[in-house]
C-alpha cells in the first residue's frame, strides 16, 4: 500500500513540475517527464501486483 502512495505522489509531483510557473522550480522542469514516467509505470505495476 505504501508503494502505491509513493508512486502516486511521484506521478503527481511530475505533473506539478510540468504545469507550474514558479521560478523556483524552473531548473527542475527537465525532470518532470522522468517523475511522470517512473510514477506511472510503478503505479501500474503496483496496482496489477496488489493482492
Amino acid at each position: 500500500m505504501f508503494g502505491i502512495i509513493v508512486s502516486a505522489f511521484m506521478l503527481a509531483f511530475g505533473i506539478f513540475l510540468k504545469i507550474t510557473q514558479n521560478p523556483g522550480f524552473a531548473r527542475n522542469k527537465k525532470f518532470a517527464w522522468v517523475f511522470i514516467a517512473i510514477g506511472a509505470v510503478s503505479l501500474v505495476f503496483k496496482i496489477l501486483n496488489y493482492k
